[in-house]
């Protein structure tokens, strides 16, 4: 399967290290094709932009590629089998769970995987926010705790 990793992993350097040294190669090593939207944007246009001085230019050059790099992940989505989206943090990143949204609306299965053991739903009947967890499971995913669950939780995604 082509899978779409939604999540903020590529923010921070300690995130960056386990996407790119654990997760990608766990879904490639799996037999699937990871879909890395941290990838699609050329980073020589993202560094362009940052280096701008303060002011009208660089907000215009912002929204501008903003647009493009959204344009850009849901393109990626459309031509993913399915979503693979990390629910770490106090609460879902507001991109991922934008992601999980438009990965439901365009019927793709959708596997959570939440390694973060704080408390992070709406009560005790959630582990993640209710909608985002609807959308994940309605979508028929799951949520999975431990990266060892990921493989067996995508073969059940792939058997659909």
């Amino acid at each position: 399967m082509r899978i779409y990793l939604a999540g903020p992993y590529g923010f921070s350097e300690a995130g960056k290290h386990f996407y790119h040294g654990v997760l990608i190669p766990l879904v490639v090593s799996l037999g699937h094709e990871a879909v890395d939207p941290w990838a699609l944007t050329d980073q020589t246009r993202i560094a362009a932009v940052a280096v701008l001085p303060t002011g009208a230019e660089r907000r215009t050059a912002w929204r501008r590629l903003n647009m493009e790099i959204a344009a850009e992940n849901r393109a990626a989505i459309d031509r993913s089998d399915a979503m693979l989206a990390v629910l770490d943090g106090s609460d879902v990143d507001s991109g991922t769970a934008a992601e999980i949204g438009y990965g439901f609306a365009r019927a793709k299965p959708i596997l959570g995987y939440r390694g973060d053991f704080r408390i992070s739903a709406d009560n005790e009947g959630g582990t993640v926010n209710l909608q985002v967890e609807y959308f994940i499971r309605e979508s028929g995913g799951d949520i999975v705790s431990t990266l060892t669950e990921i493989g067996p939780a995508l073969e059940r995604l792939a058997a659909r």
